[in-house]
């Protein structure tokens, strides 16, 4: 054995070379990892957003676009202000709870009427004095801006860039700012006329990281010397009907959302797609083709979309993405929390984990088995443990930054130890090749022995095929390769269809094996008492309490169909009650009184009866289904099946389909608990 040769569990000490190379090589790690550790965490966290983006189907923001289609039928870009004013009243008079304009108006209407008089000298003075005492367009929009809950961008700029405004401040914001807050000496506001009517007023200044993405939008900036909301941020603070803002050196406080911030004051954004019906063409608003309800209550950002336009971003989903879509998801975000979180102490705590790491690493050199299992469960346990943060807790651990200390103190110890691993390994190698070939003898044994257990069962295509007056299907799904349920629908006479449903106590091997017993003794007793129900369930009985050594039992429902008057005979042992579909869309469970699971006890088991109409549906399950468990132990239920089967379709086919989708997503990620069997028979009737 490992463990008894000489040397094999040698203490460090006296280990210089091993010393030395590990202490060398994690040192390198360290400085590998202070030079490209901004690179490798955003390239897991950008994988992390793409595997799992935000849903935004229920989103309360909408995106009007002024997109090519818009500048098709309207013209260029800029827009005389009569068309901004009117989209500005359709959307307010659409009910919609907030208007933004991801759009800077700094210069007055280009369409005013002093400049259509310059431009058309040939106008005579009646005329040209009458248009030029035509009220200005920008005067008119400024007027439909404080009739509505309209947003206003604004942009810091340096003292160059600026139009030399100043700004009111529409909120007050109290608290200590983050340390390194972006801030602009001047600022870049819409013209007065616009500006001084807005509800609200946002920044619209963003930087993206070192690699040209955008990956978060600023909360909050300082612009000569005060405090000012981004446009994000001021539209969710209307929208949550709050007064003030509340700052603190890591978040953001509006109503009741804390939305953490790093120290520049900006939100790290989970991404997600906009669906395409909360994208509203700005053609679609004016020409008042927007569906009722569309915008109502809703938030509504206004901005460019048209090819060409220069408010494009790379973000983690997409190398080229409109600006006004990253604002507005980050207006969703504050309202429902789609934010990300990297705490300030996560750094310190990625750092300790790669120490650790790295002296888990050192003890390998004792030869000990344990350090290496656990060096191996961590290195699996880093990627795992931040994907989990990330999906569940919207918290961002960056696994390579321990990865690269674990490794390459690693990588030390096994420079120390060469000779010695390489000979480990080639015994590992063999272990594991003959591990595999092991694995793959008992794989190949359980797929023949479950393709054999399939086989027993009649197919799908068999029961389509049973008789024209009924639809059949039946679905099958062992929890593991083999396992404990069962059904059947077989032929006792030109008029009557026998079926039956049943669960064996288990699973695996010993519940298949007395699965294929119940099976054989079900259809031999429905051939052989042709039609007598009780006697055939009592034969099932007495036949597997015989030599039942292992006490196992399975429960059954025994039924049989009169195709010329749709009358159903059911014997019960201890099974879950069957559903009848009605024509109507209608679902109700038939309780029966039945008797105990079969090998148990002797008894005589009673026949019920009921009988579909044309076109009704009898639906049998086993619990593999009401008992089927989401990934926090709630079970699925009877609940669930009525629901599902009101809104499925009358086909067989599909209720068995739809029953089984919908318990796999109900079960989530976690492997079934049970065997899952359903069976569905709709009655036809006859054609004459």
């Amino acid at each position: 054995m490992t463990g008894s040769r000489s040397g094999s569990s040698r203490p460090l000490t006296g280990r210089p070379r091993i010393w030395a190379a590990w202490a060398f090589l994690t040192l390198l790690a360290a400085l590998l990892t202070v030079g490209t550790g901004d690179r490798a965490r955003r390239l897991v966290f950008d994988s992390w957003q793409r595997a799992a983006p935000r849903d935004l189907s229920d989103s309360d923001v909408r995106i009007v676009m002024i997109d090519g289609e818009s500048l098709k039928h309207l013209g260029s870009w800029p827009w005389p202000r009569y068309y901004l004013a009117r989209l500005t009243e359709e959307l307010r008079a659409e009910g919609a709870k907030a208007i933004a304009f991801d759009i800077l108006f700094p210069e007055a209407d280009p369409a005013r009427p002093e400049l259509l008089v310059q431009l058309y000298p040939e106008l005579g003075k009646p005329a040209a004095a009458e248009v030029a005492a035509l009220e200005p367009m920008d005067r008119l929009f400024g007027k439909v801006i404080g009739l509505s809950p309209v947003v206003l961008a604004r942009a810091g700029s340096s003292p160059d860039a600026s139009n030399g405004k100043t700004a009111m401040i529409d909120v007050e914001i109290s608290g200590p700012p983050p340390p390194h807050l972006d801030q602009w000496p001047n600022i870049i506001t819409s013209i007065p006329d616009l500006d001084d009517n807005a509800l609200g007023h946002g920044l619209i200044n963003s930087q993206p990281d070192r690699d040209g993405a955008t990956r978060k939008v600023p909360m909050v900036g300082r612009v000569g010397g005060q405090l000012m909301p981004g446009l994000a941020l001021e539209i969710a603070r209307l929208r949550l009907g709050a007064e003030k803002i509340k700052l603190a050196p890591d978040a953001v406080t509006v109503a009741d959302r804390t939305v953490p911030v790093d120290s520049r004051g900006r939100m790290l954004l989970h991404f997600g797609h906009f669906p395409p019906s909360s994208i509203i063409s700005a053609e679609d608003v004016l020409d008042r083709r927007l569906a009722p309800g569309e915008v109502h209550d809703k938030l509504v950002l206004i901005g460019l979309g048209a090819e060409g336009t220069a408010d494009i971003v790379a973000t983690p989903l997409a190398g080229e993405e409109y600006g006004l879509l990253v604002q507005g998801q980050a207006a969703d975000a504050i309202l429902t929390g789609g934010w990300l979180k990297r705490p300030a102490w996560m750094s310190a705590a990625e750092w300790a984990a790669g120490l650790a790491l790295a002296l888990l690493a050192l003890t390998i050199a004792t030869r000990r088995r344990w350090p290496r299992f656990l060096f191996g469960v961590a290195l699996v346990a880093l990627p795992a443990a931040s994907w989990l943060l990330f999906a569940n807790a919207s918290t961002l651990f960056d696994p390579v930054r321990p990865a690269l200390l674990g490794g390459g103190a690693l990588a030390g110890v096994i420079v120390g130890l060469y000779g010695e691993a390489r000979r480990e390994r080639e015994r590992l190698r063999e272990e594991l090749v003959q591990e595999r070939i092991a694995t793959a003898e008992s794989e190949g044994e359980l797929k023949t022995a479950r393709a054999i257990q399939l086989g027993m069962v009649p197919s799908r295509r068999e029961l389509v095929k049973i008789d024209p007056r009924i639809e059949v299907d039946a679905l099958l799904e062992p929890a593991k390769s083999v396992g404990g349920d069962l059904y059947d629908c077989v032929r006792i006479d030109p008029d009557t269809i026998g079926f039956a449903i049943g669960d064996v106590t288990g699973k695996g091997v010993p519940a298949a094996l007395f699965m294929a017993m119940s099976k054989a003794l079900l259809s031999s007793a429905l051939g052989r008492e042709q039609g007598d129900l009780r006697r055939a369930a009592n034969e099932i009985n007495q036949d597997l309490m015989r030599n039942n050594e292992e006490a196992m039992s399975v429960t059954m429902i025994v039924g049989q169909v009169d195709l010329a008057t749709g009358a159903i005979s059911l014997a019960c042992a201890g099974h879950e009650d069957p559903y009848v579909l009605g024509t109507d869309g209608s679902v109700r469970r038939v309780s029966l009184d039945g008797g105990p699971p079969f090998s148990t006890v002797e008894f005589d088991y009673p026949v019920e009866s009921l009988t579909l109409a044309k076109g009704e549906t009898l639906v049998l399950v086993t619990d593999g289904i009401t008992e089927a468990q989401d990934p926090a132990g709630t079970l699925y239920g009877r609940d669930h099946i009525i629901k599902r089967l009101a809104e499925s379709e009358r086909a067989p086919t599909t209720i068995c389909e739809v029953i089984r989708d919908d318990v796999r997503r109900f079960e989530g990620l976690d492997d079934p608990t049970d065997d899952l069997t359903i069976m569905a028979i709709r009655y036809l009737g006859t054609s004459a």
